[in-house]
C-alpha cells in the first residue's frame, strides 16, 4: 500500500511520547505489509501504552489511525498476544 496520510499523533506530547506513538504505528503497519517479530511489537505496544494507558483514549487513536491508512491496531494486538508464532503477518 502506498501511504499517503499522516499519523495520527497529540501535539501537546512530548517528543519521546510521539516517537513511541509513531514506532507502534510503524509497527501495524508492518505487521500488515511484511510481517513484525511478535515480541518486538509487542514490546512496542507497551511503550505505546505508556503514553495512552486507557482504553477508551486507545480505541480513539486506533479508529483515527484505521480511517487514514485501513490498519487496525487492535486486530494486530490481538493477533500478537494470541499467536504462538514468531512472527506475525496479517
Amino acid at each position: 500500500m502506498e501511504k499517503n496520510y499522516s499519523y495520527p499523533i497529540d501535539l501537546e506530547w512530548s517528543r519521546e511520547d510521539m516517537v513511541r506513538v509513531i514506532d507502534l504505528w510503524r509497527a501495524v503497519e508492518l505487521a500488515y505489509e511484511t510481517g513484525i517479530d511478535r515480541e518486538l511489537f509487542l514490546k512496542k505496544y507497551q511503550a505505546f501504552k505508556q503514553v495512552i494507558p486507557a482504553i477508551g483514549e486507545e480505541k480513539k487513536w486506533d479508529r483515527e489511525f484505521q480511517q487514514l491508512s485501513s490498519y487496525s491496531l487492535y486486530k494486530v494486538v490481538q493477533e500478537a498476544k494470541t499467536s504462538t508464532k514468531k512472527n506475525i503477518h496479517m
